[in-house]
């Protein structure tokens, strides 16, 4: 060939590849929407199945049908009577009118709404949130907080109204674990309240006045203090009269020295008293401590709880033993620690266990470790739960098993950071997710499998033992599978590759096109059958 045709030859090439990749382009886009014809056309299908792209299927674990696009982009879904879509991990919406309930997420956790009948609340960044509804003895009422700064609530009630600027001046009502707050120039003046108790404070915490019900003291901390409480008695709405145990307290130092009597007034009058860190002891009917130069050594004898305890020094090497308690601790090698009622016998993940015998109702703890946190085993029995969870590295596998005692059932959720989360409810569904880089260390969050479970949900696996129902998905639809009674579909590639076979007969389609077709048990090629001679 001469130079100057091979030249030519070089310049005509690129655009007959241009022209073949576009003759390409468009074969895919008419084989795609010919599938989407031949699905809208009454084919055999519950919906459009192009993998990846756009996948529509029932949902397996409960009665509804789910839609996704773009891989891990969108999803569409309902489920009974909630609606839920998501843009992940940028937007989420739930809405479910039977419960009444509405739920936002915007780049969860930075913008969040809730509503539930006539209660919501926006919060943005924890810090900044409105929250509003009804209440048991409000018509309507409003929170605006500014968190630490600005507090203010509007109320139906007028009596419910507060505003509190931090640190200058604020009144708040049932904030910060009290019932009542009022502070000038926050820490020079502040007045608390919980329930009858009234605490006003001074310098906080220095100085500080409390008086309440048969109750008055004050302290200069930590040079001097005093509190005594007479003891009292509390009439219910029921007529039933209570007994509230008085206490006297005293403190020179603290905590160099210590003074109190407690439960004054009952059967168990407790005498503590204590010089730390030189020693520290407690005297009463049920229990007796002390400590030796604190922490090494502290001894205990709970005739209430039936043990005796070591601690040489807590919390690295503690020794109990006795019925109620049976710990052997060697911070961080070892320990096996029991207390409660009689050991009960080991968790059975199936079926209902036999009750009876002694301690077979008490609460029972049991808590194990090796190598601590390489190993650690933890279990409470309170019936009629049992719940176990095993655990290696903290979240880096854990185990959980909570069981009914009385009727068998049970769940469990199995995590292996960040390779996978198994899941099985008390139905009995199952549900497996490869990756899981966030569920381990929230598993009951909402919105972390609302708004991130589903970008890197390589692999997801369901089953319904109730319905027979189970589905299996690779790459967001990459590659589907479902079965159902009576009703097998295989999607694969984009939807290149489709296979579909209920009651009625099977079909197979190779990019998009109804390939083979099986009916009454006999097949037939999409190509037209040669005349008979």
């Amino acid at each position: 060939m001469a130079a100057s045709d091979w030249k030519h030859a070089k310049r005509k090439s690129p655009a007959r590849g241009g022209r073949l990749e576009a003759i390409g382009i468009r074969l895919f886009l008419l084989l795609f929407l010919l599938g989407a014809r031949q699905t809208r056309a009454g084919e055999p299908e519950d919906g459009l199945h192009f993998g990846f792209l756009f996948d529509h299927f029932s949902l397996t674990l409960a009665e509804g049908e789910r839609d996704e696009a773009v891989g891990p982009l969108f999803y569409n879904e309902r489920k009974e009577t909630q609606r839920m879509w998501a843009i992940p991990p940028l937007l989420s919406y739930t809405h479910d009118p039977a419960t009444e309930s509405t739920e936002w997420d915007f780049a969860y956790p930075l913008l969040t709404y809730d509503r539930y009948g006539d209660q919501y609340r926006w919060q943005l960044g924890q810090l900044l949130s409105w929250a509003g509804g009804p209440s048991q003895n409000e018509q309507d009422r409003h929170r605006f907080t500014l968190f630490p700064v600005y507090f203010q609530q509007r109320s139906s009630v007028a009596s419910e109204n507060y505003t509190a600027f931090v640190p200058f001046y604020g009144h708040l009502k049932n904030r910060l674990f009290r019932d009542e707050v009022n502070f000038v120039m926050l820490p020079l003046y502040v007045e608390s309240r919980k329930k009858d108790v009234v605490t006003e404070n001074y310098v906080w915490p220095f100085f500080h006045k409390r008086h309440g019900d048969g109750l008055e003291g004050w302290q200069l901390w930590p040079f001097y203090g005093h509190e005594h409480k007479e003891v009292t008695y509390l009439t219910n709405g029921f007529g039933d009269v209570s007994l509230k145990a008085g206490h006297d307290r005293s403190f020179i130092m603290w905590p160099l020295h210590f003074i109190q009597h407690n439960e004054i007034g009952t059967e168990d009058l407790q005498l503590e008293q204590g010089s730390l860190p030189l020693y520290n002891f407690l005297r009463s009917p049920k229990r007796d401590m002390t400590t030796v130069l604190w922490p090494f050594f502290t001894w205990i004898d709970d005739r209430e709880k039936q043990y005796r305890e070591w601690q040489l020094p807590y919390p690295f090497v503690v020794i109990a033993r006795g019925e109620g308690k049976h710990t052997t601790r060697i911070f961080p090698f070892y320990s096996r620690s029991r207390t409660g009622g009689a050991v009960p016998p080991p968790l059975k993940v199936n079926g209902p266990e036999r009750s009876g015998g002694p301690g077979s109702t008490n609460a029972y703890i049991e808590s194990d470790f090796y190598l601590w946190p390489l190993y650690k085993y933890n279990r409470a029995r309170a019936e009629p739960m049992d719940r176990e969870r095993t655990r290696i590295m903290f979240f880096l596998y854990s185990d959980t098993i909570l069981k009914n005692t009385e009727t068998g059932a049970s769940r469990r959720r199995t995590d292996l950071w960040p390779f996978f989360t198994r899941s099985r409810d008390f139905d009995g569904n199952t549900r497996l997710q490869v990756l899981a880089l966030l569920e381990p260390y929230l598993p009951v969050n909402k919105s972390i499998e609302r708004d991130y479970s589903h970008l890197w949900s390589l692999w997801r696996s369901e089953k319904n033992p109730r319905t027979g129902a189970a589905s299996q998905s690779l790459l967001w639809n990459l590659y589907r599978h479902d079965t159902r009674p009576n009703e097998r579909r295989t999607s694969v590639f984009f939807g290149c590759y489709q296979f579909h076979e209920d009651t009625k007969g099977k079909v197979v389609k190779l990019f998009y096109i109804p390939i083979t077709k099986t009916t009454s048990g006999k097949a037939t090629k999409t190509a037209a059958a040669p005349k008979a001679k």
